[in-house]
């Protein structure tokens, strides 16, 4: 399946590289003016697109796309896209109002987390390549393929069932107004990591590409072991030279060895977008298409702690202390290659767009950590762990969307096909002991303390979605639309992991001059032959070693748009689902014990429905209600674990999941005072029956995290934003003359509270139902959810080119990330308050148009806090310096 994914990926790339080539080679006008804005080009589930403007007659100062749109919705354009400055679809998302970022790619709705929240590319789903994330990571996006992005807060029955806190609809691009050829790059740093001291370890010669070069891939003697259904370990199945053999075959310095790097290098980027359209006839072909490839650095240091109970002192005060007590360094490699191939066809009243996307993200990561476990060493003898891990995400979608007028009925048929996968080659984990005796870390592979570990997991999902949808606009009086549709959707996910642990054959302790080596020579061809340090399989001990997942969904949908009386409208309708999902965990050994299987099979009717009132030319009230669903995710099913690297946790799922039900109440006032000012008020309401939170296990002296049932929640906001340009020509300041003050500020404040009765019961991962009491206090937050959000956007703006300079002001209060294990508090995170800058600039180099831009990331220097806190103690979780970025690109334009 990789090896597909691969030649998609470079099929699509080739693809892109000569349809750019051929696009350069069209002559170029004689002049070059600066592109023209083109118009926000939005394709979302449901017939007709946002066409139907002419149900709301009074609204003519209310922007087209909010006006056409029969929910609460936030619309980021080509344009205020631009503006952000952001490289990615995720940190420009993060200034509408109501969304929060999160690890710099997953983005929520409502601050709620993210099992609530969903993405679309062209109304259609999206398999997410990251296994412990339902949300897909939208920092995978470049912004030179977006031509828009909706946020749809309020339930609409065309859209899927699976609706919390709202959907996030991407657009790509399809026919540009005019030629286009486009080339830039950037360089940047950061405050903590360029030019600094770092770890890295050596892994192949192209890992700079973010493809491995064959160096990470699994020997042939460990694949025929994992082919035959034995495990590999010294025994009656696999004899010790057959053993031997298949662990020396193993890549161990380049996979293993840590080393210092004094000078982390800078960040850098490469990417073209290059597009046309042409007039056949009296029709009109178009193609877009686009590449790059992103490099970037990130090094942390910091404290790592955890707390496995409360403490009380003798004067009966109440605190924490760490039991785990590390302190780590860790850098990381991303490394990102996208590309876009988009083509369209316009012909009368239709329009056909297939789009074919491909996006590789790698992570390789070299991290250290030096300190306490008192639970499982004790609390005199340091540990030096470390660990190399090399993940690679990857997504290839191709879609084919056609949208057919005839009249005033409407036709809208979507197909897309998608492979998304998660690779984790040799991912090692080692650990050394302080000894007394020689006053050195030795690893002898068998005291608490002490060992080498490798992993192998493959995760890959295919998912094939269609939707036929059709809008029929009725011959009255008042405009009347009906609308229905039937969508079907299947995801299939088959994932393995296979553990290995180094040990010795005999199962004696190494001797204390060769524990005391550094880890490549521990487990060196030497000491393999020698010692007989061998592998021995522990695939299975802590969860299923492979599963396979489905979700097959059917729906169909009805639905009205009318207009009752002059200026309110009302769209209404219910959606039906019929869903099966399944995770089947299962052992690859005969003496593997049966694991519980899951399969929830249930129908929903899903009523929604918005009443618009727009009683003046500039204003409209909105009020809106829904049920929705949010189903458990595959991750959260599956009985294995993986690591998740954005908080170095281990994620482990529970079986007995059920679906999560809710009930939406929306209202919102608008008021559009000028070309592109507007102030808009609203509120909205939640309940949740079944939330699904995260909760810890404890497992080997280890924590894990898995996930729960609760019994109810419920969630009331409310949001305000406020978008107002004033000019600055009158007054008289001659660098202010043709310039714009924009004014760009919004505010969420969320409040929810878990419900936890007498009577209420959750089930854990072994099937046994507890008193919900024991997993949940009542009145506690939801996880993921921030109590207040607010951004402000200070920018100045040329009236007549391209010259702005921005600052962007962000604010995020804690919120919980996860339940606290032994009674102790929850864990929360404090994202705190960020300062950007970005000045863009055009000039012309001769007669070619040239865009520069600079960025000034987290000026405030925030740093990332992840804590618990009781009476007068606290303990971080994770603690390290984010620092400060900055950022220089230039793209050219031909």
């Amino acid at each position: 399946m990789t090896d597909l994914l691969t030649r998609s990926s470079l099929l699509l790339l080739t693809t892109a590289l000569a349809g750019a080539s051929a696009l350069a080679q069209t002559p170029p006008p004689m002049e070059a003016p600066a592109p023209p804005q083109e118009e926000t080009e939005i394709v979302a589930p449901g017939a007709g697109g946002l066409a139907a403007d002419e149900i709301v007659v009074r609204g003519t100062r209310i922007p087209n796309v909010i006006r056409a749109t029969p929910s609460i919705v936030s619309v980021l354009s080509t344009a205020e896209i631009a503006r952000t400055g952001e490289g990615d679809i995720a940190g420009a998302l993060k200034r509408v109002t109501g969304l929060s970022l999160v690890g710099g790619k997953y983005v929520y709705v409502r601050g709620l987390g993210e099992r609530y929240s969903s993405a679309l590319l062209n109304g259609l789903p999206l398999p997410s390549p990251e296994p412990l994330k339902r949300v897909v990571p939208l920092d995978l996006f470049p912004t030179s393929v977006i031509s828009s992005s909706l946020v749809q807060k309020t339930f609409a029955p065309s859209f899927p069932g699976e609706f919390g806190g709202g959907v996030i609809n991407l657009t790509t691009r399809s026919i540009p107004a005019e030629r286009f050829f486009e080339v830039g790059g950037s360089i940047g740093g950061n405050s903590v990591t360029t030019g600094l001291l770092g770890y890295t370890y050596f892994g192949s010669r192209t890992d700079f590409t973010g493809f491995d070069d064959g160096t990470r891939r699994l020997p042939s003697a460990i694949r025929d072991a994992n082919r035959s259904g034995r495990r590999l370990e010294v025994g009656t199945d696999f004899g010790l030279p057959f053993v031997q053999a298949a662990t020396a075959s193993l890549v161990n310095t380049p996979t293993t060895l840590i080393q210092k790097n004094p000078n982390i290098p800078a960040d850098m980027s490469l990417g073209f977008a290059a597009g046309n359209s042409w007039d056949v006839g009296d029709n009109r072909f178009g193609m877009v298409v686009s590449g790059s490839w992103d490099n970037g650095w990130r090094t942390r240091g910091g404290l790592q702690q955890t707390a496995f109970g409360v403490t009380s002192t003798p004067d009966g005060k109440r605190g924490l202390n760490p039991d785990q007590d590390y302190r780590f360094f860790s850098t990381d490699n991303n490394v990102q290659v996208s590309g876009l191939l988009g083509l369209a066809f316009e012909f009368g009243e239709h329009k056909i767009r297939a789009t074919n996307f491909f996006v590789r993200d790698t992570l390789k990561e070299a991290r250290m950590q030096r300190g306490l476990d008192t639970v499982n060493v004790g609390d005199d003898d340091e540990i030096l762990r470390s660990f190399t891990s090399w993940f690679e995400r990857q997504l290839f979608t191709s879609q084919l969307v056609g949208e057919f007028r005839f009249g005033d009925l409407s036709v809208t048929a979507r197909g897309a096909y998608a492979e998304s996968g998660r690779k984790s080659p040799y991912e090692r984990s080692d650990s050394y002991r302080f000894d007394a005796r020689v006053n050195d870390f030795v690893n002898d592979l068998t005291q608490n303390g002490n060992f080498a570990r490798i992993a192998f997991s493959d995760l890959q999902d295919q998912v094939i979605g269609a939707n036929l949808d059709a809008a029929y606009k009725l011959p009255l009086d008042r405009p009347v639309t009906l609308s229905a549709g039937y969508g079907f959707f299947d995801n299939q996910r088959q994932s393995e992991r296979r553990d290995y642990r180094y040990v010795r054959a005999n199962g004696a302790a190494l001797p204390l001059e060769v524990a005391q080596q550094r880890i490549d020579y521990l487990l060196s061809d030497f000491n393999v032959y020698t010692y007989g340090v061998v592998l021995r399989e522990v695939s299975g001990a802590e969860g299923a070693t492979f599963y396979e997942a489905g979700l097959r969904v059917h729906a169909g949908f009805v639905q009205f748009d009318a207009e009752l009386l002059d200026g309110v409208t009302v769209t209404g309708g219910v959606r039906y689902e019929d869903a099966t999902q399944t995770v089947n965990p299962r052992g690859v050994f005969a003496t593997d014990p049966p694991l519980p299987q899951t399969r929830i099979d249930r129908g929903y009717f899903l009523p929604g429905g918005t009443i618009t009132w727009n009683f003046k030319e500039d204003m409209q009230l909105r009020l809106s209600g829904s049920r929705t669903i949010a189903r458990p995710q595959f991750r959260e099913l599956a009985p294995q674990p993986y690591l998740d690297i954005d908080t170095d946790r281990t994620a482990f799922g529970n079986q007995f999941l059920v679906d999560s039900q809710l009930l939406n109440a929306d209202g919102r006032y608008e008021w559009y005072f000028g070309e592109s000012d507007r102030l808009t008020l609203g509120g909205f309401f939640k309940r949740i029956n079944n939330p699904i939170e995260t909760v810890p296990f404890e497992s080997g002296g280890t924590f894990l995290i898995t996930y729960a049932n609760a019994p109810r929640a419920r969630l009331v906001g409310g949001e305000i934003e406020v978008v107002k340009q004033f000019p600055l020509d009158g007054l008289g300041i001659g660098l202010l003359e043709a310039r714009r003050l924009l004014v760009n500020a919004n505010y969420t404040y969320t409040r929810s509270r878990i419900r936890v009765r007498e009577g209420d019961t959750t089930i854990n991962t072994q099937g046994q139902v507890l008193p919900a009491s024991a997993l949940f206090i009542d009145g506690i937050p939801l996880s993921g959810q921030s109590d207040h959000l607010a951004n402000l956007e200070l920018g100045l703006n040329h009236r007549d080119r391209l010259s702005e300079q921005t600052l962007l002001i962000g604010y995020a209060s804690d919120r919980v990330t996860q339940r606290g294990p032994s009674g102790t508090p929850d864990y929360r995170e404090r994202p705190g308050l960020q300062l950007d800058f970005v000045w863009r600039e055009a000039l012309e180099l001769g007669r070619t148009p040239v865009e520069l831009k600079f960025e000034a990331r987290n000026l405030t220097n925030t740093r990332f806090e992840e804590y618990q806190a009781l009476e007068d103690s606290r303990i971080f979780q994770n603690l390290y310096e984010r620092g400060r970025t900055f950022q220089f690109s230039a793209n050219f334009r031909f």
